[in-house]
């Protein structure tokens, strides 16, 4: 393995009850809207030492969803971990929040207010958002590159806000009656093609530590976009090779944005099935999805290309030149690029198909096996340049949860691959770790 150290997060939504999981006897699916539940999920994994938790988001809700799980049932992330910054001392706490639907200035002070309230562990994951866009009076989503190109700007408004009230400049003279040293806190007279921007932002950029930006974008306008700015990319892929072709091209990037190639670390979602054995792994899996996971995957098919397969032997093999005429303006370009590879590489038959994680799940890369099995494939996955960590999603049981952070964690930083305590106590910190 790579002498590079992992960097690895774990997902505060709650995928262990993702499917059928939440109708576990242990599932605690009715304490999903309380503080406790998420707290004990963040004191586990600080306990571990690992590097973040982060809470995803969607601005829309599906109610047809609710018929058969919690699905996308959450809080807001900036405060539920505004609650957890409490309870806990070392583990950074990475919000998501839309350059789509809100002002620059809100998401500026909201950030950086949390970023004071947990001293520096805080982190911002950059997103587009696909969906949502009828709950703010716009009437269809743009396009990725008017979307990547507003949350570019945007981006650049929340990080010269960050810089408009330096720390230093208070200077708390109780003697001579003097708060702060106001030449240096400026507006920022922002104006640009999609926001006008006066600022300074009401309170102080945090000091200590820089406030790390994650960001998802996989099409070539993300990628381009998270390369100018990111720390770190929250990446699907479902495969190895994969992984290698977009570190590779991130890096690459990154470069010509004058930026060192390392500056910028690929974590994709781990999605973890574990069990004591490999077929109770299976079963756990096919517990989890017997019920709905054929259904959404003929819906996901024929949502992203258009074909229409119920009629179809699950033995049938599915090649592209089966694909209708394509939609140019694809709900994600990411996910639809990585089927098309899947099936341009494999030729799976149906049956098949529909079980890979580009249909069933969100195109992350997927271990279903034992803490043996996880342990070799991250190796692998580590040794291979395809990866500098992970983010952890755990599936189909609180067990699953526990082994992951009670076996699996632990397995990692006693083989040397991952740390066995906190070196930093900032976010920022973590992620800079060799």
């Amino acid at each position: 393995m790579s002498h590079r150290k992992l960097h690895i997060g774990m997902s505060l939504a709650p995928t262990w009850l993702s499917g059928d999981g939440w109708r576990r006897q242990d599932s605690r699916v009715e304490d999903l809207l309380d503080s406790d539940f998420y707290v004990d999920v963040a004191r586990r994994a600080e306990a571990a030492h690992l590097d973040f938790v982060f809470r995803p988001d969607t601005l829309f809700l599906s109610a047809a969803a609710l018929e058969n799980g919690p699905g996308f049932t959450s809080m807001d992330p900036t405060v539920l971990l505004a609650a957890l910054s409490r309870e806990t001392s070392h583990i950074g706490l990475l919000s998501t929040v839309s350059t789509s639907f809100f002002p620059p200035y809100i998401v500026a002070r909201q950030i950086q207010s949390l970023n004071w309230l947990s001293k520096g562990r805080t982190g911002w994951n950059i997103v587009t958002a696909l969906d949502g866009n009828d709950n703010f009076g716009i009437e269809t989503m743009p396009s990725a590159e008017e979307r990547y190109a507003r949350a570019a700007e945007f981006t650049q408004i929340v990080r010269h806000l960050w810089q408009s009230f330096p720390a230093d400049s208070i200077v708390c003279d109780r003697t001579g009656g003097r708060y702060a040293d106001s030449r240096r806190v400026q507006p920022i007279d922002h104006r640009g093609p999609f926001f006008n921007v006066k600022g300074p932002l009401t309170l102080p950029g945090y000091d200590r530590a820089p406030l790390p930006l994650i960001q998802a974008g996989a099409s070539p306008a993300g990628r381009d976009f998270a390369a100018s700015v990111a720390d770190a990319v929250f990446a699907s892929a479902p495969d190895m090779q994969a992984a290698i072709d977009l570190r590779r091209d991130l890096r690459a990037r990154a470069e010509t944005h004058g930026r060192s190639a390392d500056d910028i670390l690929v974590l994709p979602g781990l999605s973890l099935y574990l069990a004591q054995t490999r077929r109770q792994a299976e079963e756990l899996f096919a517990e989890t999805h017997q019920r709905t996971a054929r259904v959404k995957a003929l819906a996901n098919l024929k949502a992203m290309t258009g074909l229409e397969v119920t009629d179809w032997p699950d033995d049938r093999p599915v090649t592209l030149a089966d694909l209708p005429p394509l939609p140019s303006q694809p709900r994600s370009r990411t996910h639809l690029d990585l089927l098309l590879r899947a099936i341009e590489r494999d030729t799976p038959r149906l049956g098949e198909l529909l079980k890979r994680p580009e249909l069933i799940g969100s195109a992350h890369w997927q271990v279903i096996g034992t803490v043996d099995d996880a342990f070799d494939t991250i190796t692998a996955w580590s040794e291979a340049d395809a990866i500098d960590g992970f983010v952890t999603l755990p599936g189909g049981s609180v067990d699953c949860l526990h082994r992951s952070i009670n076996e699996l964690i632990p397995r990692l930083a006693q083989a040397g691959h991952f740390r066995k305590a906190y070196g930093s106590d900032t976010f920022y910190g973590h992620l800079k770790e060799k």
